[in-house]
């Protein structure tokens, strides 16, 4: 095949990719279309800028081809001796303006519609901690309604279990949604507007669900909005887009949407368990635990917050202090208390108010006493009250 057929098949491919509308929507690489009207607006703004970048692409390196082609020195040895054309430097310098112009105007009625948070049925408060995502409702009858929402794939998939004889690791089946589950999805209602302000505790996330065409960064000590009105119940699957230290990976956000019925269903059930989880942890603080519940309650929580940076047997991960046999864990109890409960150096987040106080409790005091920390040390839920 001459060069010549291969660029006429080249460009017939192109130009049959670009006209076919669902080929580009199935491809893996383009933008989401999404399930809000605001998606759709963006997605059809990027397909209308994109076919005119292309289009413009065609023309400008047709115009290139042909002319080192026609103007090449085997069919013109007599070069031409003028310097330029007024007129060609006016066309093409009033095209790109007016297609600009005509750009503006759709571009600038989605950027008002995005921007545009007023009128919200409900408020949504995200704060992005080290690492997993705060949730809080506030207003409606979901008014208060708070919980921490994190990545509930099983450690087994992640990280597998190495037999201790034999040092292999094994792996479980990875789930279809590998990395994209969590132990408390956020729950919004269906055919509202829901008005989501996006901040952070320490460090820089981004609140990304790519259905609603949202994607905002979350910036300590600022509020950034977003908004979305979802027109049917569903789920919904995002994840921090910013690089945001060692578990970047693992800070997956997942939206369940719920026809307004079930939704004030939802709200009664967590009303409900509030109110439950209120007098277990009363209970919890006036009871006297002993070594063995602590340290069996202790292990399961160090498993599922800490192991990730403190390694599974205390031995630290990357720029993570190890645990065992470290001052804090072998020293001063209430220093212990005080790191764990309100956070430190080094990325460590404040456990106060995401976890119990019967559960910072446990983890201290299997932290003292596992491995080779062997103090004998207890905390007991009653031990955290003040702090």
């Amino acid at each position: 095949m001459t060069l010549g057929n291969k660029l006429k098949v080249t460009l017939l491919t192109f130009f049959t990719m670009l006209m076919s509308q669902s080929a580009v929507a199935a491809n893996e690489y383009n933008l989401r279309k999404g399930v809000t009207d605001l998606s759709r607006e963006i997605y059809d703004l990027h397909m209308t800028v994109l076919y005119i970048c292309a289009a413009i692409a065609v023309l400008v390196f047709g115009a290139m081809f042909y002319s080192m082609w026609a103007h090449s020195k085997k069919r013109n040895p007599d070069p031409a001796t003028f310097t330029h054309s007024t007129k060609a430097e006016i066309i093409w310098t009033t095209i790109p303006f007016v297609i600009l112009i005509i750009l503006a105007v759709p571009a600038t009625k989605t950027l008002i519609n995005m921007e545009d948070n007023s009128k919200a049925d409900l408020n949504v408060l995200i704060t992005g901690h080290q690492w997993k995502w705060e949730y809080k409702y506030m207003n409606g009858d979901a008014e208060g309604i708070s919980f921490i929402s994190k990545l509930a794939t099983p450690k087994d998939q992640i990280f597998g279990i190495t037999d201790s004889e034999t040092q292999l690791t094994t792996y479980a089946e990875k789930g279809d949604n590998y990395l994209l589950e969590v132990d408390k999805p956020l729950v919004v209602p269906a055919g509202k507007k829901i008005r989501f302000l996006i901040t952070a505790e320490k460090v820089l996330h981004s609140w990304f669900v790519p259905d609603f065409a949202i994607k905002q960064d979350a910036v300590p000590g600022f509020i950034n909005e977003a908004w979305a009105n979802i027109p049917e119940p569903g789920t919904y699957r995002g994840q921090c887009a910013e690089l945001c230290g060692k578990d970047h990976g693992f800070m997956p956000i997942v939206v369940v949407v719920k026809s307004e019925a079930d939704f004030a269903t939802w709200v009664a059930d967590q009303r409900a368990a509030e109110i439950q989880a209120e007098a277990d942890a009363k209970a919890a603080a006036a009871s006297s635990w002993s070594l063995e519940d602590l340290m069996i309650k202790g292990e399961a929580v160090y498993a599922a917050n800490c192991a990730a940076c403190h390694g599974g047997k205390g031995e630290g991960v990357a720029t993570f202090p190890a645990l065992d046999g470290s001052k804090i864990a072998t020293g001063d109890i209430q220093a212990h208390i005080d790191i764990v409960t309100n956070g430190g150096k080094a990325g460590m987040p404040a456990w106060k108010g995401v976890l119990t106080d019967a559960e910072i409790a446990a983890v201290i005091t299997y932290e003292r006493n596992a491995w080779s920390n062997k103090t004998g040390d207890r905390v007991q839920p009653a031990d955290l009250a003040d702090k």
